[in-house]
């Protein structure tokens, strides 16, 4: 039976007298005041949670303290920071390619028009193509503005419209309503099945959402997973934790995807810096015992493509 919640505020003082009774401790306790001024204590809470050593009494192994806490929530940040970083660079690169293989194959406009075969599909077209209509409306985009002044369309060309769609946008359209021929055109652009790189789109939009909402993600239990690639590509062939719903395979994704558009990148190495600099135990993150020796190439014979752990 459901009880109310009556679980009362609490000052910064007393936060920390709390915490303390249950075995954490404070080397500075005007420092770990500061940070809960600004940081949340519940918020905090999902990153002490792996110190507990018993989830009813909440008591702390010993020697916890709320530095290591701090440790752990600072790298989070800057972790979702790091994939922001990528997935920003594979949203840029999906987009020209869905553009350019789209408007080849069917011209400026035929992302409106294109063949469905299920009646499902053509309705949700017609949602979203309403929903573009939308976007158009309230955007301010220069070339948006340039368009609507200049042309008697309602909609502008795909090289323009797919360049105010989010990324969860353009994955609908990518699986809902891309034609197939299409869709294998542009997914050998990065050597993948579409299918693929359908789930895959998925799977970056969930954790990008993440990162932009600030959600925890280094020891998170995603519930948008990627498909595991079978046969293509070989380079990552043995390297998915199958069954997994941490973010090592969405880091491998990462990696695979930054060799194929930006083989120059250093986002390896700021990785395992990021993980080397604060201690961070991988396994949390789905990282095998023997993640350090693996390696992880989008080519062999492409510059740069370093060892995942050099």
């Amino acid at each position: 039976m459901k009880r109310p919640y009556q679980k009362p505020s609490l000052a910064h003082e007393e936060q920390i007298a709390r915490l303390r009774s249950r075995g954490m401790r404070f080397p500075d306790e005007k420092t770990a005041q500061f940070y809960l001024q600004h940081i949340n204590y519940y918020r905090l809470r999902a990153y002490w949670l792996s110190f507990e050593v018993d989830p009813q009494t909440h008591l702390f192994r010993d020697g916890t303290e709320f530095d290591e806490v701090l440790n752990r929530y600072i790298f989070d940040r800057e972790l979702r920071l790091l994939f922001l970083d990528a997935i920003e660079r594979v949203e840029v690169s999906i987009r020209a390619q869905w553009t350019y293989h789209f408007s080849r194959a069917a011209g400026p406009h035929g992302y409106l028009h294109a063949e469905i075969k299920t009646d499902r599909n053509k309705a949700r077209r017609l949602k979203n193509i309403e929903r573009l209509k939308t976007e158009v409306k309230q955007s301010s985009e220069a070339f948006i503005t340039h368009f609507k002044a200049s042309y008697s369309e309602e909609l502008p060309p795909i090289w323009a419209v797919s360049e105010i769609m989010s990324l969860g946008s353009l994955s609908r359209w990518f699986r809902n309503f891309t034609p197939p021929h299409i869709k294998r055109n542009i997914s050998r652009s990065y050597d993948l099945h579409s299918d693929v790189l359908d789930s895959w789109l998925q799977h970056l939009t969930h954790v990008r959402n993440l990162c932009a909402h600030h959600s925890r993600v280094w020891n998170r239990e995603l519930t948008i997973t990627p498909m595991t690639p079978q046969s293509k590509p070989v380079q990552l062939d043995g390297e998915f934790q199958k069954e997994s719903r941490k973010i090592y395979n969405t880091i491998l994704i990462l990696l695979y995807f930054m060799d194929k558009i930006a083989p120059q990148h250093s986002w390896r190495d700021r990785l395992i810096s990021l993980i080397r600099t604060h201690h961070i135990p991988t396994h949390s993150m789905g990282f095998s015992t023997d993640w350090d020796t693996r390696t992880i190439r989008a080519n062999p014979s492409t510059p740069n493509a370093e060892e995942f752990n050099r």
